[in-house]
């Protein structure tokens, strides 16, 4: 398998490394953990600087088309930091467009220092959706008599 990847639920982190050759179904395993561990509001930064990949334009478009749904249902995303190789940037350029939202940060990257400290840096930090659980209503509270 050429994509691994750590999910890091105290840094709000979800972070992806390729290596050698991509296949489609990898990159499809990879959103089907984003999505069932409840991290599509973490930071994500995805490394494909040191892979490859035989995909055809129609498999990286599916790909894209699957990325961009996950905005559909009102969910908000966390920010998201890509490192590629300039190489793949004309195969990739049509996926990443298409994940482009106006509702989250989004960058490009050639080096994954770069990309990191963009990802720790506090505008970035600051545009990550709040986790439901952490909101608190206040109409919803009783008084509390001591």
């Amino acid at each position: 398998m050429a994509v691994h990847w750590t999910i890091n639920s105290e840094a709000k982190l979800f972070e992806v490394t390729c290596s050698g050759v991509v296949e489609p179904d990898e990159i499809h395993q990879m959103l089907d953990v984003l999505v069932g561990s409840d991290a599509l509001g973490y930071r994500k930064l995805f490394d494909g600087s040191q892979a490859d990949t035989n995909m055809g334009v129609m498999d990286v478009l599916s790909i894209g088309v699957r990325m961009r749904g996950l905005h559909g249902d009102g969910t908000r995303l966390g920010p998201l930091a890509v490192v590629i190789a300039p190489d793949k940037y004309p195969l990739l350029s049509r996926v990443l467009g298409i994940v482009a939202s106006p509702r989250r940060p989004m960058r490009i990257f050639s080096e994954i220092d770069r990309a990191r400290k963009w990802l720790d840096t506090p505008a970035v930090r600051r545009r990550m959706p709040v986790p439901e659980d952490a909101v608190v209503n206040r109409g919803d509270q009783l008084p509390l008599n001591c």
